[in-house]
């Protein structure tokens, strides 16, 4: 579309201590309702508390769309180049590829301005941060529906995963992930690496399953699964592996928002009513749902004995994931 392509004049705004530069303001980045790149840092401003939480000392990777969301889509780890001394950066390593790469670390809402300004639509942050980036968190859950899976299913699981973390004495802070799935998340003590954190997600969707077998599964291989069901999706604890945090915005045309929700949300929430245009609204007046979420840190020791008991059980094993 040649009008999204075309060049306006830059503007420089004040965003906290830091002057951020935004070229091609005007440059229309979602279709649906033509809402350009300054549409998208005013958003992300108007959540400024939200997303620096959701971010903040956390190894980011970025989804880039330097022509809008029609274009095409950059997955970027590395902070991209030309950026500003006062951006911040942390030092990750892939070891299976014998790399590192110095990746965004927000601690403030330039941070992340400056970033829509290098065509960042969506931040997938990392579940550990930079003090050890090897000991995550935050333990993530991922529900994701398979094809054929309509949203009440989603709900249904939803409410059983609630029900299993009272339980447990966790506590779990929801919010949509911008496309059809719900994710839970809940602050943990930094004390297991990757690999055990994975495996307490994995007894935790097993428990999950047992109470709900006719809404989820927790099958590996994708070509497995039922297409009706749910996949409790303990992989994004793996080591290198995100999703959209709150408050990022997602690339599609609409500008959907993953957006933090209330528990009693659940039953009535349709996903496609969060957007930049609808959120910076609900923000104003509930504050970030999430904002708590330090506060209330939960101890893995019983989902890792739950992983304990259910591989002397004989559970099937999933193979390991990849760095």
């Amino acid at each position: 579309m040649a009008e999204s392509k075309g060049k306006s004049p830059a503007i420089e705004l004040e965003v906290g201590e830091r002057t951020v530069r935004i070229s091609n303001p005007d440059r229309v980045y979602f279709p649906a309702r033509r809402e350009t790149k300054l549409d998208l840092v005013k958003y992300y401003l108007s959540v400024g508390d939200g997303i620096v939480n959701a971010l903040r000392e956390r190894p980011c990777m970025l989804h880039r769309f330097p022509e809008g969301v029609a274009g095409e889509k950059v997955h970027q780890k590395r902070l991209p180049h030309g950026a500003p001394p006062w951006m911040e950066t942390v030092r990750v390593k892939f070891p299976r590829y014998n790399r590192t790469a110095d990746e965004l670390c927000v601690t403030e809402i330039a941070h992340v301005a400056w970033a829509v300004q290098m065509s960042t639509v969506e931040f997938h942050p990392w579940n550990s941060r930079r003090a050890d980036t090897e000991k995550p968190d935050e333990w993530r859950i991922d529900l994701d529906p398979m094809p054929d899976c309509p949203f009440d299913r989603v709900r249904r699981v939803a409410h059983t995963v609630h029900e299993v973390l009272d339980e447990l004495g966790a506590v779990g802070y929801p919010k949509t992930s911008g496309g059809s799935g719900i994710h839970v998340y809940v602050r943990v003590e930094p004390a297991y690496g990757f690999t055990d954190v994975r495996r307490a997600a994995l007894a935790f969707a097993r428990e999950v399953e047992r109470r709900a077998p006719e809404d989820v599964t927790t099958t590996w291989w994708r070509k497995d699964r039922d297409p009706r069901l749910v996949f409790v999706d303990f992989n994004q604890n793996a080591r290198d592996h995100t999703i959209a945090a709150a408050y990022s915005v997602r690339g599609n045309p609409e500008g959907t928002v993953s957006t933090p929700i209330h528990w009693d949300e659940i039953d009535d929430v349709n996903p496609k009513d969060f957007t930049i245009a609808t959120v910076p609204q609900r923000y104003g007046e509930l504050g970030d749902l999430h904002a708590t979420i330090d506060d209330n840190v939960y101890s893995l020791a019983t989902l890792m004995e739950w992983a304990d008991r259910d591989e002397r059980e004989g559970a099937e094993e999933p193979p390991p994931p990849e760095d």
